[in-house]
């Protein structure tokens, strides 16, 4: 451990240090918060994006014809585990960034385009028909 790593380690940890959830600040060291910061805007952005497919989902509903109420429920589904799945993604990359591992991979990227592509195909067809 570098002396400006064990600094900041003095610096986080003991009883001064009440950042939640413990799981993640309770281990490794305190990384640059460069990444920190970037874990986080990372997960405001899956944030983001779990809203954009709510409203997207609310939009097809209000202004699509019958059979387009399937792309609204793909959407809406798609909303859900994009925001559900943001938090513990978020966990896992700081406690990678704290312990200096690779950050993990994760489904939700794939499942996402997957899902917006056959939304997107299905609104296709139904515009068109």
């Amino acid at each position: 451990m570098t002396d400006e790593s064990a600094s900041r380690s003095e610096r986080t940890e003991g009883p001064a240090d009440r950042r939640w959830p413990r799981r993640v600040y309770g281990v490794g060291t305190e990384p640059d918060p460069r990444f920190t910061l970037a874990n986080e805007r990372t997960f405001l952005a899956w944030l983001r994006t779990a809203l954009g497919l709510m409203v997207a989902a609310a939009a097809v509903k209000a202004f699509g014809t019958d059979g387009s109420q399937w792309t609204a429920v793909v959407l809406a589904v798609l909303a859900v585990g994009v925001a559900a799945e943001a938090f513990p993604r978020w966990i896992r990359n700081e406690r990678a960034l704290r312990l200096q591992l690779p950050l993990p991979s994760t489904p939700v990227a794939v499942v996402s385009a997957v899902g917006v592509i056959a939304a997107g195909m299905t609104i296709a067809v139904v515009v068109l028909i």
